[in-house]
């Protein structure tokens, strides 16, 4: 099973939820915290069992925190190989970090909200998926955390054996990190790529979040999840019982016909994505008679 106690965690979180019972959880469970900025400040309040990241560096944080934790002394104590890396670690004088705790500068929020190309370039996380990807890669050793909503899992994973945390449950979370990183690039990749009006990149990323898990997908046997682009879901189920993945297919193939319509004012009726009927009459009753 290949218990790992969590010694020491770092945590640098934009998204602060739930961080009082984050850190009072880890406290109890003896694990030494070091942090960064804003993060920092607010643990502080919590409590004084929390060491700044230039602290436990020794090297001070500069260009407004654009550089913080691009730090030997970080990635090191992230990526050793308990088995084999623990003589360099304690020759250079640098220390384990068994809990990496995770989450990104909100690029996807700040670019809808109308900002400017200054704003959302400064939104660009650098340090934090650097962090996330040499704790993922060393999942054997570490626990990579990356959303405030993992903290539960963590909670009940520790309880569970007595402070440690198991390789299943490492490998379970290191998944969800590269996911969580790769997401994260195609949205700031496909940004960039439509403000400089490049349509066909060589190599292009769709990323998408699991908005909901289908009834069932193209036949009843297998699975099916609906993903979106979008920052917020762009589909409201008004009646009916849970959707398909031909309930969804028939819908965006009635969404595309709709387009012919003016003011987008008509019916369409699909049927395993074959168009059975349309009407463009202004009356809406009519119209879906009609169709």
């Amino acid at each position: 099973m290949s218990l790992i106690k969590p010694k020491r965690a770092l945590i640098s979180v934009s998204d602060k939820k739930n961080l009082k019972e984050l850190v009072n959880f880890l406290v109890n469970q003896n694990v030494k915290i070091i942090s960064t900025g804003g993060t920092y400040q607010a643990i502080k309040k919590l409590t004084n069992d929390v060491q700044e990241v230039s602290k436990f560096t020794g090297f001070d944080e500069m260009m407004d925190g654009r550089v913080k934790t691009l730090h030997p002394k970080i990635h090191a104590g992230i990526l050793a190989k308990r088995d084999s890396d623990l003589n360099i670690l304690k020759k250079k004088g640098y220390k384990e970090i068994d809990l990496v705790i995770v989450n990104l500068y909100p690029f996807k929020e700040t670019i809808a909200s109308n900002c400017t190309f200054e704003e959302a370039i400064e939104k660009i996380d650098i340090g934090g998926p650097a962090m996330i990807r040499s704790a993922a890669k060393n999942f054997k050793d570490v626990t990579v955390i990356t959303s405030s909503k993992l903290y539960e899992n963590l909670f009940y994973e520790l309880k569970k054996y007595k402070g440690c945390t198991s390789l299943n449950f490492r490998e379970n979370v290191a998944v969800h990190a590269f996911n969580e990183v790769s997401y994260y690039d195609s949205i700031i990749s496909n940004y960039l790529s439509n403000k400089i009006n490049l349509l066909l990149p060589h190599k292009k990323t769709f990323h998408g979040k699991l908005s909901e898990k289908l009834r069932y997908g193209e036949n009843p046997h297998q699975i099916g999840g609906y993903y979106s682009s979008s920052y917020k879901k762009s589909i409201k189920q008004l009646h009916g019982k849970k959707l398909s993945f031909n309930n969804y297919n028939d819908i965006f193939s009635s969404l595309s016909i709709s387009k012919i319509f003016k003011k987008n004012i008509g019916t369409v009726i699909i049927k395993h994505a074959n168009p059975c009927g349309i009407s463009c009459d202004k009356n809406s009753i009519k119209s879906f008679n009609q169709a």
